[in-house]
Parts: structure tokens; C-alpha cells; sequence
């Protein structure tokens, strides 16, 4: 199986992760660099393997903050204003939760789409794997 290596010390911020991403798994290749295309990405097809691939995440504590309430505030927002009358009281929700201090962020947003296509996740005929590490090197639960 194929592995790639995404690093948390490379990138702040959701538009660094995705520059990451495209770096590191599909170099070249044009996305819509959101989290649904993220989403997409990870079926194959866009230059990743199509029988999966491992993704290790180093220094996801980094990213961890860097993917917090505070970027996905500015997202969210960001999204709001691109938002269709269906969609808006969705991210009106999330921003709510945000301010509040409770709801996922970005990074658990990014690690539940990845768990989704692995074992045990709805979309596991992907097979793809994620391990997390931190700054220190040791595994980080998801």
C-alpha cells in the first residue's frame, strides 16, 4: 500500500492543509479545495492510488490548533456568504456551536472524512488509512 506523509509543521490553516494535500497526494491535479472535494478525493481517481493508500499525518497536534475553533470560525463564515437558503441555517448551526466554545472543528472535521474511508467507515471499499502523530512522534488518537 501506498504512503504518503502530510506534516503539520508545513501548514497553518485550512488553505494550507489544502496546499499540503495537493502537494503531497495529488500533485498537479486541480480541486475544488473544500471539504467535500477533500471528501472526493479520497475515492481515487484523482491521482490517488485506487485500491487506498496510508496517510500518516505528522505533527497533527500542530494542526490540530491550527484547525481549531478560530479557522473554522473564519470557514464557516466564509461559507455563509456562498451559502444557499438550504444550506444557511446548516452553518448557522455550526457557527453557533463554534462560538459557543462546543461543536467539531475543522481538523476533527478532516480526520472524520478520512476515518469514513477506512475500516469500519461508510465508505470503507476505499481503504484508506490514517495514522496521527504528534509533535513528540507518538500516536495521537483520532
Amino acid at each position: 500500500m501506498t504512503t504518503y506523509e502530510i506534516d503539520g509543521a508545513r501548514f497553518t490553516g485550512f488553505d494550507g492543509f489544502c496546499d499540503e494535500i495537493s502537494r503531497q497526494l495529488i500533485p498537479g491535479i486541480y480541486w475544488g479545495r473544500s471539504l467535500n472535494a477533500f471528501n472526493d478525493i479520497l475515492r481515487g481517481g484523482f491521482g490517488t492510488p485506487e485500491g487506498g493508500f496510508h496517510l500518516v499525518w505528522r505533527n497533527a497536534d500542530l494542526s490540530q490548533d491550527s484547525l481549531g475553533r478560530a479557522e473554522t470560525l473564519r470557514v464557516l463564515r466564509a461559507q455563509l456568504k456562498a451559502a444557499t437558503p438550504v444550506q444557511r441555517p446548516l452553518v448557522l448551526e455550526d457557527i453557533e456551536d463554534v462560538l459557543r466554545g462546543s461543536g467539531d472543528t475543522l481538523f476533527d472535521w478532516l480526520v472524520m472524512i478520512l476515518q469514513e474511508h477506512g475500516p469500519g467507515g461508510s465508505e470503507s471499499e476505499d481503504n484508506v488509512t490514517l495514522t496521527l502523530l504528534g509533535s513528540d512522534g507518538a500516536e495521537m488518537e483520532p
